[in-house]
């Protein structure tokens, strides 16, 4: 059951940009790119990051249509921790962030409770918002500020992240192949900011509700 909602990904980075994307089938080693390792997570979404420019650019496909979501990188505030351990042959350090609730969050929490006593039938549940934490770890023998997905911002490379619900646990390095490739910039999509991305998913959202506020899925089988 577990295997079953793993994916495998990989992140092929160099000093300042990095792309992460779902693994289609394996390769040999040194076929990756600049320098690459492979993650386990059960998340989607193709990334790219420039850290030096501090921005993060993905490619997304919803509701039939691609768009090239651009947004600055997130500053995550980390706490650095005195605790070590080893993931593979690398010896790791712990960092910590916290992420307080929004008032977006808190709004929409206020929102959704208040739909739930006009006596209409809520399929899905809004859970009231709490503070998250961040859990990494990350090594000072790779000196790079990159990471999985959107994790970034730390004086070595993170191995392992965890936010509670999403695990992502580094299983494969391979430094400096022999077969180097170029990280390009993901160009295809509808260009959009982060903002804008999310103002579309959740009109979408809207227009898929019947009369009483309800999501209609359909599957055909």
């Amino acid at each position: 059951m577990k295997k079953a909602f793993e994916k495998t990904y990989v992140l092929n980075f160099n000093k300042y940009e990095s792309i992460y994307f779902q693994e289609e089938k394996l390769e040999s080693p040194g076929k990756n790119g600049p320098s690459n390792f492979i993650f386990k997570s059960n998340t989607d979404g193709k990334k790219y990051k420039n850290v030096k420019e501090k921005i993060e650019i993905s490619e997304e496909d919803d509701f039939g249509k691609e768009f090239l979501v651009t947004d600055s990188l997130k500053n995550w505030n980390w706490k650095l921790e005195n605790e070590t351990k080893k993931i593979g042959n690398y010896t790791c350090y712990k960092a910590v962030a916290i992420i307080p609730v929004s008032e977006e969050d808190k709004k929409e929490y206020e929102e959704n409770k208040n739909k739930k006593g006009d006596g209409k039938t809520q399929f899905i549940t809004v859970l009231e918002p709490k503070e998250e934490t961040i859990t990494v770890w990350y090594t000072l023998e790779i000196p790079v500020s990159q990471g999985p997905d959107q994790y970034w911002g730390l004086p070595g490379l993170i191995l392992e992240a965890n936010d509670g619900h999403t695990i992502f646990l580094c299983s494969k390095i391979t430094l400096n192949p022999k077969e180097k490739k170029e990280i390009k910039r993901p160009k295809k999509g509808k260009k959009v900011s982060k903002k804008q991305y999310n103002d579309i998913l959740e009109k979408q959202l809207e227009n898929m509700k019947d009369s009483n506020g309800n999501i209609n899925i359909q599957i055909g089988g």
